[in-house]
């Protein structure tokens, strides 16, 4: 039987990481007031046989914590000790607005609208050039985890680039429940590897500052399974469940200010005319009903108590075929991932398909 080639050393920054390997590699990208070096921490996991380049990030917002999670229990999977080809994990891109728990950088910027950065720029821009032309142009596939904002919980789901077929596969096999297809905003990290031409999954799932039992369970074992169809992992990926696909999204704004209940909890499909919440009058003189104006399935939801005339409260994917959208959704709670009690080193009591703690 004939011996399957050895791969080369890899190479990032001025590391080479020895095949059978990983090492945490520190890039330089400037100093904080403090005089304190910045550096983008990535851990390479370099397989001892050749294959594809999987760049894994978390937490371009410093508040997204899930997918530091995500992230951290993806190091820890015995599954990556048979790997081929590399892959680059990084489980904390903002670092500053990670440790002050903020989603931004210091300067109240916002890291995922400055890419693909610059070296005279801001330290934020600074930061996402490295990111940009050290690590990104390694990788052949960019996966990218992010989380709603605070009191903003997001169904779990895929976000692609329209127009790319690999993209979708790859969607497909990561196995959400929804995937949507959009066009980036510029300067956004999606824009940036686009532009590069790498096949991009954008993961959204939970909400800052708060870790979720499905999110993680979800961004995890999609994470493997996508890296199953690059041939990186032994084992063929398939397809957990058919998800749901979506080529456009609105919000439901409210009508009116006051205190706000939600009534429809989040992957639920509604048709056009569902009351989806109120807006009560915080002086006893009325409700104020939001109404969903179109079908579709709830992807994102704020659980803030009060609401200004006109802030975003149900964020719904465009779907047809609702009676379909409505089947497939109410079985993501029980194709939900396990996780074996010798893998789960950080059990997580919160699960927002059920709302249960």
């Amino acid at each position: 039987m004939p011996k399957r080639p050895a791969a080369d050393p890899f190479r990032l920054g001025d590391v080479d990481v020895a095949p059978g390997t990983r090492q945490r590699v520190l890039l330089d990208v400037g100093t904080f007031l403090t005089s304190e070096p910045l550096r983008l921490a990535v851990h390479v996991l370099h397989g001892n046989r050749p294959g594809p380049v999987l760049l894994v990030t978390a937490a371009i917002h410093g508040d997204e914590t899930n997918g530091t999670e995500i992230v951290r229990r993806l190091l820890r999977d015995r599954r990556l000790n048979r790997l081929a080809g590399t892959l680059l994990a990084l489980p904390i891109v903002n670092r500053p607005g990670f440790v002050t728990r903020s989603r931004y950088m210091p300067d109240r910027r916002d890291l995922n609208r400055l890419f693909p950065g610059s070296t005279g720029g801001s330290l934020g821009s600074r930061l996402a050039r490295v990111l940009t032309e050290e690590v990104v142009q390694r990788a052949d596939v960019v996966l990218d985890l992010h989380t709603g904002a605070v009191n903003r919980p997001n169904f779990p789901q895929i976000r692609i680039c329209p127009d790319r077929d690999k993209d979708l596969e790859l969607a497909r096999v990561f196995s959400p429940p929804v995937i949507l297809v959009g066009h980036p905003k510029e300067g956004t990290f999606r824009h940036a590897c686009r532009t590069l031409g790498k096949p991009f999954l954008l993961y959204e799932a939970g909400e800052a500052l708060r870790l979720d039992t499905p999110a993680i369970r979800f961004g995890v074992e999609g994470a493997v399974s996508v890296m199953r169809q690059l041939g990186m992992l032994r084992g063929k990926a398939t397809v957990r469940r058919l998800p749901l696909v979506a080529s456009r999204s609105f919000w439901e704004r409210a009508p009116a200010g006051g205190i706000f209940t939600p009534l429809v909890p989040l992957g639920k499909a509604v048709e056009a005319g569902t009351q989806l919440g109120f807006v009560a009058d915080p002086h006893g003189s009325g409700d104020t009903p939001v109404i969903a104006g179109k079908a579709g399935v709830l992807i994102g939801r704020t659980n803030d108590a009060a609401a200004d005339e006109g802030d975003g409260l149900f964020h719904l994917a465009s779907l047809e075929e609702l009676d379909r959208a409505e089947s497939r959704i109410a079985r993501t709670a029980e194709t939900l991932p396990t996780a074996h009690e010798d893998e789960d080193d950080h059990p997580v009591p919160y699960d927002s398909l059920n709302d249960t703690i």
